[in-house]
């Protein structure tokens, strides 16, 4: 059976979608790009800080369900200059030390101008 999980500290869903389902112990989170909770706008103008914002976002949706970053197995990620990769990676090292499988593309647009798209599955409630 599945559960819709939401919260209002992290972007509400723009479309016909959730920000993530759990299924049993698997959640999986819909992409969060850097958009402030509270207004919906978008935040920061580089890398790095859209990276850090994405990261909140996703950090609330995991713990809507109860999960952390620990308990993340596997991320997709989309950039849309993959210039920006190295950077990328040294803000999400921050949040990711258990190193969870991964996928990283450079894709040509994002909604709403964004940098950076990280959707995630984990563990939740194991």
């Amino acid at each position: 059976m599945n559960t819709i999980i939401s919260t209002d500290k992290a972007p509400a869903a723009a479309g016909p979608y959730s920000q993530a389902v759990k299924n049993g112990n698997w959640l999986f989170c819909s992409g969060q790009i850097a958009l402030d909770p509270v207004t919906g706008n978008p935040v920061g103008s580089d890398i790095k800080s859209q990276t850090g914002q994405v990261m909140q976002n996703i950090s609330a949706v995991l713990a809507a369900s109860g999960a952390t970053f620990a308990d993340v197995v596997k991320t997709t990620c989309f950039l849309t200059d993959i210039n920006d990769f190295a950077a990328f990676n040294e803000v999400y090292a921050r949040y990711f030390s258990g190193r969870p499988a991964r996928s990283c593309v450079a894709v040509s647009a994002l909604p709403k101008g964004a940098l950076v798209e990280v959707e995630v599955i984990a563990v939740a409630g194991k």
